[in-house]
């Protein structure tokens, strides 16, 4: 048996997949350390480059259940970037079969949303489809692909046709770069990360307030859902403007067991524990249980990742701390840009943490 993983290649919008063969070997060998230590073999799967020549493909959710036109194991990728390459105006989320396979599952124009969406639509990596076929995706749009330009946008919720129905807007969304979603029933909770609190204002200084929203949403059948309430879980979150990546801020979500809400802190290079993430009813601030991890270039320099330029994929590498296995995922990030090597240290509280999960 073979298990794929969907990754995609930066701007150049490229889906790929990683596989593992998990048949017994010949030889014994010992078991992996890491997530990424079995995964050798890339396979092109398909662009992620549609007719209205989107790119820079962010947001990767994986369809869990057949309904309209979501097919089950298809991949949802959102693009940031319309035709000139400007960032924050893409507006197209296509669906990728496993086998290849690629139709436009929606186009959102700015004009045709049903709600509120400060600056438009720039579709980025939050993305996420529920079990009853809503998609949730993340707007943060500029006008002219600069971070000087960036407004607070919104989520956008469409129906398994691929037809917005709704916006969330205000009450702590600015700026939403990443998602996961958790559900309990007839109730949806989004985790988004929020990158634009103070960050256009400081013109490329670091900031101390990026945020996580617990956003709970009450599904009502063939009716768009409710927002019934929202709760800062997460804030005091590092974010910066920036002439490659728009904005730096907490990127990667993840939900683990024991209800820990894993946090990939970009700006500050850690991945950021918030405990109690489905209960809390007050915010988590620094300094959390986290990881440290340190980019380091194939030369041995650290350097931030630039997410504008198509990254030599076939070349990545990363090694980590073991992770528990988080949730079943209904997205998944983009792979570190360029030739690079990832390692961690790990804290005697996160460690703990971790062994507990």
């Amino acid at each position: 048996m073979t298990l794929h993983t969907p990754l995609l290649a930066g701007a150049a919008g490229v889906l790929l997949a990683t596989a593992v063969a998990t048949a017994a070997p010949v030889a014994a060998r010992p078991a992996p350390s890491t997530f990424l230590g079995p995964l050798h073999t890339l396979t092109r799967v398909a662009s992620t480059v549609p007719g209205n020549g989107d790119l820079n493909p962010y947001g990767v959710a994986v369809v869990p259940r057949t309904l309209g036109r979501l097919q089950r194991g298809d991949v949802l990728v959102s693009n940031f970037n319309d035709h000139t390459n400007a960032q924050g105006t893409g507006s197209t989320i296509l669906a990728v079969s496993p086998s290849g396979r690629r139709t436009l599952f929606a186009q959102v124009a700015t004009r045709a949303l049903p709600g509120s969406c400060p600056g438009g639509v720039g579709l980025t990596t939050a993305l996420g489809v529920t079990t009853s076929g809503w998609v949730v995706v993340g707007s943060l749009p500029s006008r002219d692909g600069t971070a000087a330009t960036a407004r607070a946008g919104c989520l956008i919720v469409l129906d398994d046709r691929g037809h917005a129905r709704e916006t969330l807007s205000g009450h702590g969304i600015n700026g939403p770069w990443d998602m996961t979603l958790a559900e309990h029933g007839s109730r949806v909770d989004l985790f988004v990360s929020n990158v634009l609190n103070g960050t256009v204002r400081a013109h490329g200084t670091v900031v101390h307030r990026g945020t996580v929203l617990r956003i709970t949403l009450g599904l009502r059948g063939a009716m768009p859902p409710e927002r019934l309430s929202t709760t800062v879980v997460g804030s005091g979150f590092a974010e910066r403007s920036d002439p490659d990546a728009l904005v730096v801020g907490p990127t990667g979500v993840g939900l683990g067991r024991g209800d820990t809400l894993y946090v990939a802190d970009t700006v500050d290079n850690r991945l950021s524990a918030l405990t109690d993430a489905s209960d809390r009813t007050a915010s988590a601030r620094p300094p959390f249980a986290s990881m440290r991890l340190t980019t380091v270039s194939s030369a041995g320099r650290s350097r931030a990742p630039r997410t504008t330029a198509a990254p030599a994929a076939a070349n990545a590498s990363a090694v980590a701390a073991p992770m528990p296995r988080l949730a079943p995922a209904t997205r998944a990030t983009r792979p570190s840009n360029g030739r690079s090597v990832m390692t961690a240290s790990c804290p005697s509280s996160l460690r703990k943490a971790l062994s507990n999960s």
